[in-house]
């Protein structure tokens, strides 16, 4: 099981030294991968933290690094046009040298979505027809759907092979989607009880919608609740078939975790 790590787009991370930092070490000290999450405009709290933009930290973290491979976890999709997101992730694929896994979720935050000119009764619906807008531009096919439509472009230059998709939540919309049309899947802040529970319904949802051969076996990635994880508790998760855990430290415990690697959790 590879482990990733979580948080570094959030809080006293945005300090560009401290990201620096702490995104190198991630990578000496033998993390598998580096996430960072999407939230554009959210409503205001005592305890929000700064957030470094997803597509922008993701870029920033690509010339940091050499190895490392990189994630969002996740954009939320319909909130993203999806001809010029098609572009920027060709382009962070290619600047990373193949790098980049694509996390992508509907999202639940209604006053993000509606400041983003989003219903939330379209986002499910969006998510679908975007990331099919996206697969068909990286194909050169045009498309006509209820939200966006083009003929007649191409976006150069094309990937080398569309970048891994990985679909997160827990609904059964997002496990039919990750099913139908992703690489894998991803379970947020789950427990090892709340992890089977969701991969039993993944496997339910197996059963009920087809998978194209061509995408192969379903990669599933979980971020377990924030804090401390133990190899005890990972190795329950590796044991039912997570192949990836991000975790994400406490904010206190960030330097700690990254200094101390990947290794003393491996299972």
């Amino acid at each position: 099981m590879e482990i990733g790590l979580y948080g570094l787009h959030r809080g006293e991370n945005v300090d560009p030294d401290v990201l620096a930092t702490r995104a190198r070490l991630a990578e000496e000290t033998g993390f598998e991968s580096i996430w960072v999450g999407d939230h554009i405009a959210m409503p205001p709290s005592s305890d929000e933290q700064g957030r470094l933009e997803a597509v922008v930290a993701i870029a920033h973290l690509a010339a940091l690094t050499r190895t490392i491979r990189l994630g969002f976890g996740v954009l939320v999709l319909p909130q993203r046009q999806p001809v010029l997101l098609a572009k920027q992730l060709t382009s962070l694929d290619l600047l990373s040298r193949g790098r980049l896994i694509v996390g992508i979720g509907a999202g639940y935050v209604e006053r993000e979505l509606a400041a983003m000119g989003v219903s939330p009764d379209s986002r499910g619906a969006r998510t679908d027809e975007y990331l099919a807008a996206m697969d068909a531009l990286w194909d050169d096919q045009p498309f006509a759907g209820e939200f966006v439509s083009f003929a007649d472009v191409v976006q150069r230059p094309r990937p080398r092979r569309r970048p891994p998709i990985v679909v997160g939540g827990h609904s059964r919309a997002a496990m039919r989607r990750a099913v139908q049309s992703a690489d894998g899947w991803y379970g947020v802040y789950l427990t090892p009880e709340e992890a089977a529970r969701a991969l039993s319904d993944l496997q339910d949802a197996a059963k009920l919608h087809s998978r194209p051969a061509s995408l192969g076996p379903l990669e599933i990635t979980i971020t377990p609740p924030p804090g401390p994880v133990d190899r005890d508790s990972a190795q329950r998760y590796a044991a039912m078939g997570v192949h990836r855990l991000t975790i994400q430290p406490l904010d206190d415990e960030m330097e700690a975790t990254v200094r101390a690697g990947a290794n003393s959790l491996e299972a």
